[in-house]
């Protein structure tokens, strides 16, 4: 059976047995033809301000594998506001949770170790609930 259509990138993918929308009828504002999903549901917490060598290349790294599977998200920089870096640790379940953090929605994925376990199982698309 076909992976359902995951139209979440740059573009709009048709895949599996997405039917394309007529000229006449576009999508809601937010949402991909055929998606269902809204494209700035998955987000990826980060921070600018930091002294740690590993976070800054785990946050490049995370940000340059979706960029290259053109897989759109929402950075988010948790250095602007504590609020955004509560939130963070309370969408992962640990109040002590650092940079890189992904969401998808109301939906926990995972941190960087997490995400590259999936890439390298070739699972990103179930690990970021887009399939």
């Amino acid at each position: 059976m076909p992976a359902p259509a995951a139209s979440i990138g740059r573009r709009s993918h048709m895949r599996g047995g997405a039917v394309p929308l007529p000229p006449s009828s576009s999508p809601p504002p937010g949402l991909c033809a055929g998606s269902g999903r809204s494209m700035s549901a998955l987000k990826v917490y980060s921070t600018s301000v930091t002294g740690s060598r590993e976070i800054k290349s785990q946050q490049s790294e995370v940000t340059r594998i979706l960029d290259g599977k053109n897989i759109k998200y929402e950075l988010v920089d948790i250095s602007q506001d504590n609020a955004l870096r509560e939130e963070m640790r309370a969408k992962a379940g640990n109040p002590k949770a650092i940079p890189p953090q992904i969401v998808n929605g109301d939906h926990y994925c995972g941190d960087y170790e997490l995400f590259v376990e999936a890439v390298e199982q070739n699972t990103l698309q179930e690990f970021l609930k887009l399939a």
